[in-house]
């Protein structure tokens, strides 16, 4: 268990159950017991009761119960809405707390949001993660860290339940925009991984033989042997669904031109991608980016 500097039982609050959100806290629910969470959807929150969570009735309530409150949540725009109903933009309304924002947004957004919380006394701490649905059931997600030392050293541990590792980038942005990095690799990497089923499948040949093969090649990762089960099989239940890797593939896209990078695998992806969610896939898997590729016709 976690203890306050004063010596008593930590409270840690969660905001937003999600896919990614409800397991994250389900996971920290049974190995702390003091976790009090919060859901715009509020059966999300209440599935959470028997693993030992507590449900707050508002933003505001968690944020009077916890020091360190944890935000899951998809959007810049849930973030906003989360921090208004809370008052946390009031001078003082943060005194004490450290804000860990877990999901994927802008750096830009980031850094503005850092800025906003220092003024209402508030810590703030960035730490996305890399892994999709099941690495979250499973606590094998990777965490990156970004903030004043002293707030991430103080957040770190608290996320061993959900992180199977954690690394420091430095200051607010980097542990966002390392996030997008990776990010980078993941989606031109399975993109990649679905062109090469789909090559293979209008070519004729036995899709289960190629998926042997590149499953005992070099190239073969966690990934590629996970998606390409599900390639094979015509499973395209969710784990990353299209619409969140379409507003990733956004957010690497718009970073590197921010940053005047070039990178063009990323920008035929995000194309891609789009198109996939423009032709209402947006609840696919990932994978599902197989239907804007069939839609290519030469």
């Amino acid at each position: 268990m976690h203890t306050s500097r004063g010596g008593k039982m930590e409270t840690l609050g969660f905001i937003g159950t999600g896919v990614m959100g409800f397991p994250m806290a389900r996971n920290l629910a049974r190995h702390f017991g003091q976790l009090v969470v919060w859901n715009r959807s509020p059966g999300k929150s209440a599935a959470l009761v028997p693993f030992g969570a507590q449900v707050a009735a508002s933003p505001g309530e968690l944020l009077d119960r916890c020091r360190i409150v944890i935000m899951m949540l998809a959007t810049e725009d849930a973030i906003d809405d989360v921090l208004r109903q809370a008052g946390a933009d009031l001078p003082g309304s943060l005194s004490g707390r450290i804000v860990v924002h877990m999901g994927t947004t802008s750096p830009a957004y980031s850094a503005a949001l850092n800025e906003r919380i220092r003024p209402a006394g508030g810590q703030y701490v960035e730490a996305p993660v890399s892994g999709s649905r099941l690495p979250a059931e499973n606590g094998q997600l990777v965490g990156m860290l970004a903030g004043d030392p002293d707030a991430v050293a103080e957040v770190r541990p608290w996320l061993a339940p959900v992180c199977k590792e954690t690394f420091v980038c430095g200051p607010v942005p980097s542990a966002l925009q390392m996030k997008l990095a990776v990010n980078l690799f993941l989606i031109t990497l399975v993109s990649g991984l679905v062109e090469s089923h789909h090559f293979a499948r209008e070519l004729g040949l036995d899709t289960a033989l190629h998926r042997a093969i590149l499953d005992a090649g070099p190239m073969a990762s966690a990934v590629s042997k996970m998606k390409l089960e599900k390639l094979v099989a015509d499973d395209f239940s969710v784990q990353a669904s299209i619409a969140d890797v379409q507003k990733n593939s956004r957010l690497v896209a718009e970073e590197a031109r921010r940053g005047g990078i070039v990178s063009p695998l990323i920008e035929e992806c995000y194309r891609l991608f789009s198109e996939t969610l423009a032709g209402g896939h947006g609840g696919l898997d990932m994978i599902g980016v197989l239907r804007a590729i069939e839609g290519r016709k030469r």
